[in-house]
């Protein structure tokens, strides 16, 4: 539908920090239904298509326990195409006794997980933009039980869990930061997305192309929360990619005219959000 392709800008890639790499790589691979890309000893890049990285996991030297009262990932969220994939997922989580959460947001139908270190996992899909309610520039959002029997009836008979489909994308992040208006600030004014929803008084939806969010962000945990320390299993990065060499240009020295940190590390570009977390800008 043109919401994570050019020219809109979108999350294409997350890159999480997790204690033990081959017992994630069993979950990712087993619950979740990644392919291994490639691998070392302590890195490995996960992909649904065999071709695009979607999910890089990394074992740091010194790795230590999550620690809740921090910023940094609430949860990351694969899209995928068809009401029926979902159904075949929870048909088969459900097969291997995991727990699930789940929610209709109106504009999409979501579950939730995590991986044994705690990092949280949505999967989902979205509904028809049409089927989307738009008023004074901000997108209805909601958080109802989730019909699972409607659901269902997309399965077709006799089908089987496949793992992931090949056309599933990063479909967007879900942040925990510790100021609200600071975090506006930066993600519109610095880095150019769209506020798509204002959801109470501690989150907020980002999104550019008129998508109902390609990042969201909560205080939900409270506010002045410091940073995940670096060697602390959650998110690492997530990667936006913009339309062009001169939009990136662009993007950057916003970010400069702001005070923001922006750094290259081995042609790669950098910088971090007011919370600390950190961001790789792509074309």
């Amino acid at each position: 539908m043109g919401f994570h392709e050019k020219p809109t800008t979108f999350v294409s890639h997350v890159t999480l920090k997790v204690s033990d790499l081959q017992r994630s790589l069993n979950f990712y691979q087993t619950v979740i239904g990644f392919k291994v890309l490639s691998q070392t000893n302590m890195t490995a890049e996960l992909t649904a298509d065999g071709k695009t990285t979607l999910l890089t996991l990394t074992q740091p030297d010194g790795v230590t326990p999550k620690i809740q009262q921090t910023t940094g990932m609430y949860h990351f969220a694969l899209l995928l195409p068809k009401k029926k994939d979902l159904a075949d997922v929870i048909v088969h989580l459900t097969r291997h006794n995991i727990d699930l959460g789940a929610a209709d947001h109106l504009v999409s139908e979501a579950i939730y997980l995590s991986d044994p270190d705690g990092n949280e996992i949505e999967i989902y899909i979205d509904r028809d933009p049409d089927e989307w309610t738009w008023h004074s520039g901000q997108v209805k959002m909601a958080t109802d039980p989730l019909n699972a029997e409607a659901l269902m009836s997309h399965r077709i008979e006799g089908s089987e869990w496949q793992g992931l489909p090949e056309e599933t994308i990063m479909g967007h992040i879900h942040l925990y930061v510790a100021d609200l208006n600071k975090t506006k600030a930066f993600y519109v004014d610095g880095l150019g997305l769209d506020v798509a929803s204002v959801f109470g008084s501690k989150a907020l939806f980002l999104s550019s192309g008129h998508y109902h969010h390609h990042v969201g962000v909560n205080t939900w945990k409270g506010e002045g929360l410091p940073p995940e320390e670096e060697t602390s299993v959650g998110m690492q990065s997530f990667k936006m990619v913009y339309q062009d060499t001169a939009a990136l240009h662009n993007i950057v020295q916003r970010l400069r005219e702001q005070g923001a940190t922006v750094e290259e590390i081995n042609h790669h570009i950098f910088t971090k959000d007011p919370s600390g977390n950190r961001i790789e800008l792509t074309v």
